[in-house]
């Protein structure tokens, strides 16, 4: 509401609490002021049509909140649509913008939005190994990684058990 409205009738100058005119006893009506823009509707329009076709793909890898927000915010602003979600197997409940982020864009937008990333000098820093990986094939190389951990610690224990007798 405005501080202060004009009388229709009489022009006097009232204060908005006021229902009815001081000088002429004329019903007043409350001057509203214009709706403030809502920021959905203006990242809405900033989408480019082109960019919303297919199914969500990961784009980039962020460490936090504010670093996925930032890149979320370079991408709108080339008209690519994008999503935020925690990244798999990472859950901190007493932190919320605490952990990774995976950023996610419509499949007809991965290759800009990845060639917007780059531009930036995001390109790297944005996409962690594997990332583009279909999951089969992440979870083959998560397996493989653990084996071969193993394996390692396997061969150190045994050395120092050699070395202890």
């Amino acid at each position: 509401m405005s501080s202060t409205g004009e009388c229709p009738s009489c022009g006097s100058v009232y204060p908005p609490t006021e229902r009815f005119c001081l000088s002429c006893g004329i019903p007043l009506v409350p001057v509203e002021e214009p709706p403030a823009p809502d920021p959905a509707r203006e990242r809405a329009r900033k989408v480019d049509p082109a960019y919303t076709q297919g199914p969500l793909v990961q784009v980039a890898f962020a460490q936090n909140q504010a670093e996925a927000e930032m890149i979320q915010g370079l991408l709108l602003e080339e008209g690519i649509p994008s999503m935020l979600r925690r990244s798999r197997g990472f859950d901190v409940p007493d932190y919320l913008a605490a952990g990774p982020r995976d950023v996610l864009a419509p499949a007809s937008a991965a290759e800009a939005a990845r060639d917007v990333l780059r531009a930036a000098d995001l390109g790297a820093a944005a996409m962690r190994p594997g990332a583009g990986m279909p999951p089969l094939r992440q979870r083959l190389v998560i397996a493989l990684a653990v084996l071969a951990g193993g394996a390692l610690a396997a061969a150190i224990a045994r050395l120092l058990i050699e070395a202890a007798a």
